[in-house]
């Protein structure tokens, strides 16, 4: 068994977002006419503004996401969105590639004695997988053992509009930390790439 720190990568966004949006949202007011090197900005900003979201469905981003089961429960919730997870009804963890053991992500926040029951219970649950696998189980049955910090990667593509969604819901105080963490890391990737779409979004834990 071994455990790996979550991680969110960028995958894809949408070349010139802002240019696109601002040709979208212009065709709703036949203001095309405005259109000039620079406008865009402030025209996105005002439409944000007002609340007139649709817009900005017009431009997306795709990222990688490595976390637990648990947390992409969560996060699959989001129906708004395309998804590709790792699937353990077909990754048999006993093959070389998968370095014939089980990844786990550690959930924060534990003390020493809660962490050492966590660790006993993910390597029961590793040494059960492994020895239905050897009794001649299929992955998709043996995964019944597995627990729910198990490490997955999922690829998740949404529009603007919806990873505003996504990042108000949750980065927001009452969020899973670990979910949270997620959340947080996206925006600020987001913010790097368009600031314009996700700079007024003030509901990530500490700011």
């Amino acid at each position: 068994m071994r455990e790996i720190e979550p991680a969110v990568e960028l995958l894809w966004i949408t070349p010139n977002a802002l240019r696109i949006i601002e040709a979208a949202g212009r065709t709703c007011y036949k203001s095309e006419d405005k259109i000039a090197d620079g406008t865009a900005p402030d025209f996105v900003r005002r439409l944000l503004a007002r609340g007139h979201e649709s817009v900005i469905e017009h431009a997306t981003a795709s990222f990688r996401i490595i976390t637990d089961r648990g947390i992409s429960h969560e996060i699959v919730r989001h129906r708004l969105a395309s998804y590709s997870q790792e699937s353990t009804r077909y990754c048999n963890y006993a093959r070389e590639k998968f370095g014939g053991e089980i990844a786990v992500i550690r959930p924060p926040g534990m003390t020493i004695e809660q962490e050492a029951h966590w660790r006993r219970a993910c390597e029961e649950a590793e040494r059960a997988y492994f020895a239905l696998l050897a009794a001649g189980a299929t992955p998709q049955i043996a995964r019944a053992v597995l627990p729910t910090c198990l490490k997955t990667e999922l690829v998740m593509t949404a529009t603007f509009r919806e990873w505003r969604h996504f990042i108000r819901l949750r980065a927001a105080p009452a969020a899973h930390p670990q979910m949270a963490a997620i959340a947080e890391r996206i925006h600020q990737i987001l913010l790097r790439e368009c600031p314009e779409v996700f700079e007024d979004l003030s509901l990530a834990r500490g700011s």
